[in-house]
């Protein structure tokens, strides 16, 4: 009899169930999707239900021929992969494709939370079968995902540059991203005084404390210039305060339910500073490793026997005062999954301290956060006292009536806050004063006690513009608008950052120029697809097909007839064909054509994209768009020898701001001037590419844009140091250098010669497309330090984190540290 099949899509989890299932199991690894659909064709056939015309993924071959092997040795196979939907689909690809090798023998499909031998044999005793409606859901996304980004990005392409994606909901992100730039930009301060007092009693205890103006005759204070506050202190000036009212109220603060996916992901931001992507990378290995839950999830819930088992640690780790009457129940989104459990340790008396010396530093911190959460989900309600006081002046004939206001909480059971630090300090009401924050402790105080003011305080602020997003607050946007699920958060900001559509800036995200074109581009021409709500819409759609309340097909059919109405209103223009006639006509002058020119991938010619728009309007197939038109009018201008008062002509015929533009664009002595400087220097790789590339532009008689000129003289400007005589070349230019306002940079040559002692280098290290390799990161950043004398802050983080890698292999590396004032304590 053969042994049994197991089919996971990771290796390091075939590696853990493998050591729990034992010698009558094969436990294989599909290494991700085996199929998917085609790269380079839609690959969905529309007229027939939308049939996806699925294919063996890249490099997979080998992978499949194999589990073929296994199956048809086998006696039975059973499908293992994650219990979400792309798991689901991941077993079922795995079903079809290796049915015919497995002649017959059943299929199982196998699902557990956690990487548990309790767990795992359990799912195994109690096997399954794969969930269609669960599998339709996730082709319903595929499908929807690849129309959008198929149909879409060629608009891009066409109306901003090549190259460039829309995506379902990755736009729906940028559009909140570039939203919120816009509420930042259009925003206008305006100042404002708080003011206040520093305060103190008259008899023992002389503690002073804060307090703030509250109420001026019993509303908010609206004081808007210097002069008023200043005018307001003055009628105050030297009258002592007494106390009008003193309020104590107990409150209890509860815990925090355990973890989700999204609230691991913004915690993990905000506290241990990871990204999204990175969060999901570390939770995989400690899910892998069997140390918690399942962390795809967007339920709440906790099984029983892990709350038992909470509850058992906390009586005996903490006391019986420590754990409530009842477990905590917390409830989850209406659209959870609750056969999925919120992300928690396995084994709650695994604790951090007991792994530190197992687990590396960035995956104990995840760990660490994962189990505080779950601990103090599961403890008592922590008990606060909050007092607040009000004060009036001791004076009387003023012309207003004030109040000043002080408060602080004090902790009378820290219940949950023995394990999870928490701010205790009273929230907020949203008609509060923003100002108006809590004091460490009050002292005691009774009505009428005298309060004498040691110092009248004005303070000039101005109002804020809204924020932008975090990684952290973008995935809380996304959550609460009900766009996107667990799975999708990471993979959505890692594309946006990837596409360069947006860029870190102080953690926040930013959108790039070229994201704020993309998204005003999108929102002008499919505001209805892009919106906020419709895809919110679609998500719901989803899960009813996974609910199997309807069939993905017919969602299908529903979205595709609104999604074509939307792109056949979305088409440009056509452009007046007389007036294309007539560029033409000027273009038949030309007799030597510039030759073809080379950039990248891709090659440019003048004369056969004048020749592919004759044969466009001959075949009469499509018309010639205003876009088409300009790009005609604009390879006119490069020959004014060969066609006679060339702009004339245009302005004529309504190109008149473009001849402006071209007038405006840098000459040719102007940017030869620009090449004959950088060829006497060093560039960097990516620099020498740019201006390889916008050089042969200029050989071939293409001028240069504003924008790459200004791009050439940043280029010139860093690399300043590289000129024997800088200020001259600056002067020939007319490069203007702004004043550097940052501090010197004493950093990276210490830095940098720390790292030269290093002899021995980490191997590099491939993640997805991209392999990391320090001693290549090192020698790029050290030649940029040459060419430039200074590395950015980045840079030089990056560089502090490599150097305390390798701190081993570094002489006098405490002398070192405590020149730079490094924390090594952090980075052990």
């Amino acid at each position: 009899m053969g042994k049994k099949l197991v089919v996971v899509e990771s290796p390091a989890k075939a590696k853990t169930i493998g050591k729990i299932l034992g010698a009558k199991y094969v436990v294989k690894s599909s290494v991700g999707h085996i199929r998917d659909l085609p790269e380079r064709t839609l690959g969905v056939d529309i007229s027939r239900g939308f049939a996806p015309k699925y294919v063996l993924s890249k490099g997979k071959a080998k992978v499949v021929a194999d589990l073929k092997k296994a199956a048809k040795a086998a006696e039975a196979v059973y499908l293992a992969p994650d219990p979400d939907r792309e798991g689901e689909a991941i077993a079922w690809h795995l079903q079809e494709t290796l049915a015919e090798a497995a002649k017959g023998k059943p299929f199982y499909r196998v699902q557990y939370n956690e990487i548990t031998a309790r767990a795992v044999k359990t799912a195994f005793e109690n096997p399954g079968a794969v969930d269609m409606n669960r599998v339709n859901a996730q082709q319903a996304r595929r499908v929807l995902d690849r129309i959008v980004g198929y149909k879409v990005s060629p608009m891009l392409w066409s109306r901003v540059k090549r190259g460039l994606s829309a995506g379902r909901v990755q736009s729906v992100a940028l559009r909140l991203v570039a939203e919120r730039e816009r509420e930042i930009q259009a925003f206008q301060a305006e100042e404002y005084w708080v003011l206040g007092a520093n305060v103190c009693r008259q008899s023992p205890p002389k503690d002073p404390f804060l307090v703030r103006l509250s109420k001026v005759d019993g509303e908010k204070p609206s004081v808007g210039s210097e002069s008023a506050a200043k005018a307001l202190l003055a009628e105050l000036e030297g009258c002592m305060l007494t106390v009008k009212a003193v309020r104590t109220r107990e409150v209890s603060r509860r815990p925090l339910p355990p973890f989700i996916t999204s609230t691991l992901q913004q915690a993990a931001s905000s506290v241990c500073g990871f990204s999204p992507g990175r969060t999901m990378g570390l939770a995989q290995k400690l899910y892998e490793g069997g140390l918690i839950t399942y962390m795809r999830t967007d339920s709440v819930s906790v099984a029983r026997d892990a709350q038992g088992a909470a509850r058992d640690f906390i009586v005996t780790e903490y006391g019986a005062d420590y754990y409530p009457e009842s477990p905590n129940a917390y409830k989850s989104r209406s659209t959870a999954q609750e056969a999925h459990e919120a992300i928690r340790p396995t084994d709650v008396t695994c604790t951090p301290e007991s792994l530190k010396d197992t687990l590396d530093a960035p995956v104990l911190k995840l760990y660490e956060l994962i189990w505080k959460r779950f601990v103090a989900s599961q403890m008592m309600a922590a008990k606060i006292a909050q007092k607040s006081v009000d004060l009036q002046p001791a004076k009387t004939g003023l012309a207003h009536a004030y109040t000043f206001a002080a408060s602080a909480s004090e902790v009378l059971f820290d219940g949950f806050l023995k394990v999870m630090a928490l701010n205790i300090h009273k929230k907020k009401e949203e008609d509060e004063d923003e100002e108006i924050e809590e004091v460490d402790r009050l002292p005691p105080l009774a009505m009428g006690d005298p309060i004498e003011v040691l110092r009248w305080l004005h303070d000039r602020k101005e109002t804020k513009p809204p924020a932008r997003y975090s990684e952290a607050s973008l995935i809380r946007a996304l959550e609460a608008d009900g766009v996107g699920r667990p799975s999708t958060y990471a993979a959505i900001i890692e594309t946006l950052n990837a596409r360069e559509y947006t860029t870190h800036e102080k953690r926040q995200l930013a959108p790039t120029e070229l994201g704020l074109m993309v998204n005003d581009l999108l929102v002008a021409k499919l505001d209805a697809l892009f919106n906020v709500g419709f895809t919110a819409e679609m998500e719901a759609e989803l899960d009813h097909i996974e609910e199997g309340n309807i069939e993905w097909t017919q969602m299908m059919g529903t979205f595709y007839h609104r999604f074509a109405e939307w792109m056949e209103n979305a088409k440009e223009p056509p452009a007046d064909i007389t007036k294309v006639y007539n560029v033409l006509a000027l273009l038949k002058k030309v007799t030597a054509w510039i030759p073809e020119v080379q950039q990248g991938k891709r090659k440019y010619s003048d004369e056969r994209f004048v020749a592919s728009i004759c044969e466009q309007i001959e075949k009469k197939e499509k018309s010639v768009t205003d876009k088409q038109a300009t790009a005609l009018a604009k390879i006119a201008l490069r020959y004014p020898q060969q066609i006679p008062d060339v702009e004339a002509a245009l302005v004529a015929l309504g190109f008149g701001e473009l001849v402006e533009s071209n007038k405006a664009m840098a000459s040719d002595e102007a940017a030869a001037a620009r090449f004959d400087a950088l060829r006497s220097i060093e560039l960097s790789a990516s620099q020498l590419v740019f201006v390889e590339s916008v050089r042969d532009q200029a050989v071939n008689g293409r001028k240069l844009s504003e924008r790459q000129v200004a791009a050439l003289d940043r280029i010139i400007l860093q690399n300043a140091s590289q000129f024997a005589d800088f200020e001259a070349v600056r002067t020939k230019l007319g490069l203007v250098q702004e004043e550097n306002t940052s501090e010197p940079d004493n950093e990276s040559p210490l830095l940098l010669e720390m790292l030269q002692q290093v002899k021995v280098w980490q191997d590099p290290v491939t993640r997805g497309d991209r392999t990391f390799n320090d001693e290549e990161f090192f020698k790029s950043l050290a030649q940029c330090y040459m060419r430039q004398q200074a590395l950015s802050p980045r840079q030089r983080h990056a560089l502090t984190r490599l150097v305390l890698r390798y701190k081993a292999q570094i002489f006098d590396f405490p002398e070192y540290a405590e020149k730079l004032g490094l924390n090594t304590k952090k980075q052990k």
